[in-house]
């Protein structure tokens, strides 16, 4: 069984035993073997590969020929929004969308929380991460994440309490407060263009929804040209719909430990794949630009630019500076 984590360089031997408790890694095995026992009335091998992200772990084990997924979380801060995330994943399960939907507990459970932990457990996609060079895989993406949001719209939220999604800042005021916060890579032509298309951006937008939150390549899973799984929404959150289609078309070709951008042409491609399933008003359109302008600014990082940031924001500020 190996043992690393997601993003941290962190030991996770030591992460292993000061986040989670267990002393080794035939104790995780042991806990994750019982406890899926305990809870699905499922048999499996010991763990093939555990992946610590902050706190939250991932195990991949076995059952026969069945290859299972058990997710953690020891913050209790985040056990109620992991558990409506498990519950409105399993509805779109339901409406046969392609996501990684939860396995019922013996009691019928979909996320449950145990001795302080809360986990669930789930059935592995087949499938590589969504290569961004593979033009039909992005229009792809893009007509997925449609249908997503079309889903997610009328997602009943009435009994979950408003600390869980809360409702965003509107728009406009957002941007400006990151301005206002004076960002040390933003330039002052980029803060200036950004002003100028703040001024000219429309007010009525469509009303916020449930959003998946994280729509990326790390995230999306194809086969023979398909996406075949969405994984992790346990980032949901309130959001107009066209923020995060500028968001994941912004970050789509980011993996695990590789973030770069993506060229123009990739943007465009997955905008136009999530407009044959959903046209977008002419508000959303005006949006667009600006959303992923700012994106783009907020995605350099400060000192080294290994993967280009910097330059790719660039591209996009002169499109804009020159209209």
């Amino acid at each position: 069984m190996t043992i690393e984590m997601l993003w941290a360089q962190d030991d996770p031997d030591e992460v292993l035993r000061n986040r989670f408790g267990f002393a080794n890694a035939e104790a995780v095995s042991a806990w994750v073997r019982s406890t899926i026992e305990r809870h699905w009335g499922t048999r499996v091998g010991s763990p093939e590969r555990v992946v610590i992200s902050d706190s939250n772990a991932l195990a991949w084990v076995r059952s026969g020929d069945q290859r299972l997924l058990l997710k953690w979380s020891v913050a209790p801060d985040r056990f109620e929004r992991l558990a409506l995330a498990a519950k409105l994943t399993a509805w779109l399960g339901a409406l046969q969308l392609p996501v990684s939907a939860p396995m019922p507990t013996l009691s019928g459970e979909v996320q449950v929380t145990s001795d302080g932990v809360s986990m669930g457990l789930q059935r592995v996609i087949d499938g590589a991460h969504l290569n961004v060079e593979d033009a039909d895989q992005v229009r792809g993406a893009g007509a997925t994440l449609a249908r997503l949001h079309n889903a997610l719209r009328a997602y009943p939220l009435s009994n979950s309490r408003p600390e869980v999604l809360p409702v965003p800042a509107p728009l406009a005021e957002q941007i400006a407060g990151w301005v206002a916060s004076h960002p040390s890579t933003l330039a002052v032509e980029a803060r200036d263009v950004l002003g100028r298309l703040l001024e000219r951006a429309p007010s009525d937008l469509p009303p916020v929804q449930i959003v998946q939150g994280d729509y990326r390549a790390a995230n999306i899973l194809c086969a023979e040209g398909a996406v075949v799984g969405v994984l992790d929404f346990e980032e949901i959150r309130l959001d107009h719909r066209i923020v995060e289609l500028a968001r994941s078309a912004v970050m789509l070709g980011t993996l695990f430990r590789d973030w770069g951008p993506v060229a123009p042409s990739v943007r465009q491609q997955f905008l136009d794949g999530y407009q044959t399933v959903h046209a977008l008003t002419d508000t959303e359109l005006r949006w667009w630009p600006i959303l992923v302008l700012w994106f783009s600014l907020a995605l350099v990082p400060p000192g080294d630019d290994p993967t280009g940031w910097g330059r790719a924001a660039i591209e996009v500020l002169h499109e804009h500076g020159a209209r």
